[in-house]
């Protein structure tokens, strides 16, 4: 079973417990975070953006016109990001291609961007630029890890939450009664399972 994200971020803090045992802070105040810091910079390097060494940013992608080649040109993404956040690829496939079809450039009505259709402010919740392609899969899959999460690993409520949010899951105790969030849900897990049987 996954472990939820929350406990990274006990692991982390207690990295720093640890680190300033080891490495005590000299007297002098603008000192004083230096281990902290070190640490900070190491693991931004270790997690930082493979696209963005290589210089992809603002590189104009070439996106294939039939649906299955741009699903299939993402593929190696999805399934690294879904090992490092132990979510089912399958499900992290019916959500994108639901979402926007594979298409890094797809902008819905309301403002969602990108591949998994983030909003800007969930994207910056999130930590990433849902400008960047592998980025905003990250993002998308960090969501449904979390959603995952909270709601252990049901995914009608996961998915309505990825949808509709996470507060009208829960105001509603499950799936809102909006139209477009139950046919969303329906779908998604009709992709699911296609993809489960390796349709």
């Amino acid at each position: 079973m996954r472990q939820p994200i929350a406990g990274i971020t006990r692991v982390l803090g207690r990295i720093r417990e640890i680190e300033a045992m080891v490495y005590p802070a000299p007297p002098t105040s603008s000192e004083e975070s230096k281990p902290a810091e070190r640490f900070e910079k190491v693991l931004e390097e270790v997690l930082d953006d493979p696209y963005e060494d290589a210089g992809d940013e603002g590189r104009e992608i070439e996106i294939p016109s039939g649906l299955s080649e741009r699903m299939a040109m993402w593929e190696d993404d999805i399934q690294e990001l879904c090992e490092k956040y132990q979510v089912d690829p399958d499900l992290a496939r019916a959500v994108m291609r639901m979402e926007s079809g594979g298409n890094p450039n797809a902008i819905s009505s309301a403002g969602a961007i990108g591949l998994m259709q983030l909003m800007p402010g969930t994207a910056r919740g999130l930590g990433v630029d849902p400008k960047n392609p592998r980025r905003n899969i990250e993002g998308g899959i960090k969501y449904l890890a979390q959603l995952s999460d909270k709601y252990d690993g049901d995914y009608v409520k996961t998915l309505a939450a990825y949808n509709a949010g996470s507060g009208r899951v829960d105001s509603y105790g499950g799936v809102p009664p909006f139209p477009e969030t139950q046919r969303y849900v329906k779908n998604v897990l009709a992709l699911y399972r296609k993809y489960s049987r390796g349709d």
